[in-house]
């Protein structure tokens, strides 16, 4: 009998499948990045999930978050994919956290997450997910910068110690080298930013295309590393 993921399973088989409904991923930040992997993971077939983001929708959302609409525009990020994951996929378990994710913050994860997704926009934030990931033998994923970029297709996975160019990264590698972490899985691109001619704004510019290519990516790490797990 046909269903929503029939498609998939041609392609991963049925446990694959099993074990995509099986996993529970957390995701830090619904935004250019975050909105779109919570869009493929569900699409993709996971089964739980725990969305963590403080901020609502806002109108400047509105050029690159799978999230905002007109209809949207001033309600909790993570109550709107809530909603939108169980349009898709209505038997998904979903835990959201509207709160900023800071180093003195409750304890989120635990050993029932199966993966971990960052794509918050606060290097303090970022370092301590990953510290806690690691502590907890979790597998994590992590977005560097894709702000004031125009070009998707320069994006890669790598290491974050074999990253350049990007600025994110650089403090990235630098702070994680102190705290002994020594590996870390991230999509990054080469692409200098774009120096913007406002410069009375720190805001960073965005488009479509970038973050939400990103996103994608980073769908299909979690998606894969998920199926190569080991039963038990």
């Amino acid at each position: 009998m046909l269903n929503q993921f029939s498609r998939t399973e041609l392609l991963i088989g049925k446990e694959g499948i099993e074990k995509l409904q099986n996993s529970k991923v957390a995701i830090f930040g619904i935004g250019g990045v975050g909105s779109f992997v919570v869009e493929g993971l569900i699409r993709a077939g996971i089964g739980k999930f725990v969305l963590v983001d403080k901020d609502t929708v806002d109108i400047t959302n509105l050029n690159r978050q799978i999230i905002a609409t007109r209809k949207t525009v001033g309600k909790p990020k993570v109550e709107i994919a809530k909603e939108r994951i169980l349009e898709i996929n209505p038997d998904a378990k979903v835990e959201i956290y509207q709160q900023f994710f800071m180093p003195d913050s409750e304890e989120i994860l635990d050993n029932t997450v199966d993966y971990v997704v960052d794509a918050v926009d606060t290097v303090t934030a970022k370092i301590e997910l990953v510290v806690r990931a690691n502590k907890l033998n979790i597998p994590i994923i992590s977005s560097m910068g894709t702000g004031n970029k125009l070009d998707p297709t320069r994006f890669e996975v790598t290491d974050i110690y074999k990253t350049s160019v990007c600025p994110l990264a650089k403090v990235m590698r630098k702070e994680l080298r102190t705290r002994g972490i020594e590996k870390l899985k991230v999509v990054y691109s080469k692409e200098e930013p774009i120096k913007l001619n406002d410069a009375k704004k720190q805001v960073p510019g965005s488009v479509s295309f970038v973050p939400s290519v990103v996103g994608l990516i980073i769908v299909g790490e979690v998606v894969k590393d998920i199926i190569k797990k080991k039963r038990g």
